[in-house]
């Protein structure tokens, strides 16, 4: 197995950027998820998981104004507006503009509010997510669809803008099993945003036999892979070149439900991961499992 692709989001919820290599610190992907735009109402952290509210992110994208350094603080990041646009994240009036494409007021932050949450959209798809998870967190509706508020990072480093966990991964196979199960979609891998994108392995969805094993990428990092990946509305909304499918997301469902432990049973694709050992990852790199 090797690693077919790297990717990071400098900001959440934005389209990011595919390199050629980069650091792994256990944080993640150096840079990944860097920024984040928080409601200062409330503290909730912007997630393209409810669509209605944060979807219009991802028409924008990130890049890094230069490369991240271990150990120092993220570095600028240029935000490309739909209009062509470039904006400066220490540039005066971006929270201005940011707040005006969003139409509620915002501000592009590296720093994770205390307590913070955001919130997730469940649309009407057959085994999704189980269901008591879902009424346990709901606090509004979008029509008949229910928005549930989740706490941040649950189960990654403190301090970080990730969902759940530091390191995400995804097999070519599962994006061809997709596919072949697929009528018609584009199962692209810019829709489920991993952080490495794994080429050469078992066809199917490899990564099942991952979970409580570890990985080695490259010469050194290494990573515990924890869970496998829940997949959610994001995946099916207007991003770069792809276009609304919500039937992507029906496919996982039909397909591809897996018992998490402790959680459910829940629509998944691909694998997160913490990270156990540092090391510079690049594209190509071999990956084995032990």
């Amino acid at each position: 197995m090797h690693i077919d692709a790297l990717y990071r989001f400098p900001v959440k919820s934005m389209l990011g950027e595919r390199v050629e290599q980069a650091s792994v610190t256990g944080r993640g992907l150096l840079g990944d998820r860097a920024y984040a735009l928080v409601d200062p109402a409330d503290g909730t952290v912007a997630s393209a998981k409810h669509p209605r509210k944060w979807g219009a992110l991802l028409g924008l994208s990130a890049r890094f104004a230069a490369e991240p350094v271990p150990g120092a603080a993220a570095p600028p990041v240029l935000i490309t507006m739909p209009d062509g646009t470039e904006l400066s994240s220490d540039a005066a009036g971006t929270d201005a503009a940011l707040s005006d494409l969003v139409g509620r007021p915002v501000r592009l932050t590296s720093e994770v509010p205390a307590g913070s949450r955001f919130e997730e959209q469940w649309p009407a798809i057959e085994g999704l997510a189980p269901t008591e998870f879902i009424e346990g967190t709901t606090h509004a509706f979008e029509g008949e669809e229910p928005v549930s508020a989740i706490d941040l990072g649950q189960m990654a480093p403190p301090g970080t803008f990730f969902d759940l966990a530091a390191l995400h991964l995804l097999t070519r196979a599962t994006l061809d099993e997709l596919t072949a199960l697929g009528s018609g979609s584009d199962f692209d891998v810019l829709r489920y945003r991993p952080n490495i994108l794994v080429g050469g392995t078992e066809p199917g969805f490899a990564e099942d036999a991952w979970v409580g094993r570890s990985a080695c990428l490259g010469d050194s990092a290494r990573a515990a892979v924890r869970m496998l990946t829940m997949r959610c509305v994001m995946t099916t909304l207007a991003q770069g070149d792809l276009p609304e499918d919500r039937d992507t997301l029906r496919t996982v469902a039909r397909h591809h439900r897996r018992e998490i432990p402790g959680l459910g049973t829940w629509a998944c694709a691909g694998v997160y991961a913490d990270v156990t050992g540092e090391g510079v990852l690049r594209t190509g790199d071999p990956v084995t499992l032990v």
